[in-house]
């Protein structure tokens, strides 16, 4: 059921002027590139910069507006950044949106913009797609960075399928179901978030208005809910996933934030999960951070820094 938000119900800082439009903020420039289906869209910092670019793949409901942060961390990188499948400008092309999908798009993406080799850098359930691109494509990968993501997460016990989306993603799958009345309601709803509020600058707000589609006053997300959870069942280890992982050549870095996706002291990865995995794959070399939750590790200065310190040591 489709939810309707008015401006007087929506609590928070109040968002006007630039920020409500998209302010102009340094880059990225768009690509589209061929797929099944369509064209894949997305954007890139600095196409002309030497060394190994960067394949940044963003998270269950973003887009690649999500790492505007991490390309100003690494300013003398090339950064290419897709919408996947059913989400950002992406958001058209048809499913199934299975995590080998999204990671057969990014192989599509390398060879529209000529890259023959990345370092590939996950966000949250993009870290999924880059072990899955890894794994099928050794050839293509550089190096894997996973910003709290790629790590199997269980399910919680007892639910049906049809349940487990809500369970995990909670808020963030509600709002795919809301509409707004204009930009100026939505950017007040992201500023309310407790765990991207705080870290609001005119980079979020770029990100908070690229993500916004439709026509007013009935203004949504640009993620497809039936993406986001077919996305979300895969999450926990199976269909070949574990094995996946496992077979990743070393080091594959693990960045781990030590807050939740509502900057609540529960973490996505809570540390005896994160030291089970490791334990269990040699290969993995976990960064802790402090005062980071699960969007402002890459959607802020100070997390965009903890993410390019992981990054610079592989070669470029």
């Amino acid at each position: 059921m489709e939810r309707q938000v008015t401006a007087p119900e929506v609590i928070g800082p109040e968002v006007t002027g630039p920020e409500v439009a998209g302010p102009e903020v340094t880059g990225p420039e768009p690509f589209a590139a061929p797929v099944r289906g369509g064209e894949l869209a997305g954007g890139q910092w600095r196409a002309d910069a030497p060394g190994t670019p960067i394949l940044a793949i963003h998270g269950i409901t973003a887009s690649h507006r999500a790492w505007h942060h991490v390309a100003d961390a690494l300013p003398d990188r090339r950064i290419i950044a897709p919408d996947l499948r059913g989400r950002g400008r992406s958001a058209d092309l048809p499913g199934p949106w299975s995590l080998r999908e999204h990671a057969d798009d990014q192989v599509r993406v390398l060879d529209a913009l000529g890259v023959d080799r990345a370092l590939v850098v996950g966000h949250s359930m993009g870290a999924f797609v880059a072990v899955r691109l890894a794994a099928g494509h050794p050839d293509r990968i550089a190096g894997v960075v996973l910003v709290d993501g790629g790590l199997p997460i269980p399910p919680p016990e007892g639910l049906a399928p049809d349940e487990v989306a809500a369970a995990v993603l909670g808020p963030a799958l509600v709002r795919l179901e809301m509409r707004f009345p204009d930009h100026a309601a939505y950017a007040a709803f992201w500023a309310a978030h407790p765990a991207i509020g705080p870290a609001w600058d005119d980079r979020v707000a770029d990100y908070v208005a690229y993500d916004l589609v439709g026509t007013a006053p009935a203004l949504r997300s640009s993620a497809v809910p039936a993406a986001v959870a077919q996305n979300v069942l895969e999450l926990d280890g199976g269909d070949g996933y574990a094995e996946d992982l496992a077979s990743l050549a070393a080091p594959v870095d693990f960045v781990r934030a030590g807050r939740g996706l509502l900057d609540q002291p529960k973490a996505l990865y809570p540390p005896d999960r994160v030291a089970a995995h490791a334990a269990r794959l040699p290969a993995l070399r976990v960064t802790e951070t402090s005062g980071l939750n699960h969007y402002t590790i890459v959607m802020s200065d100070a997390g965009a820094a903890q993410v390019a310190a992981v990054v610079r040591p592989h070669p470029a």
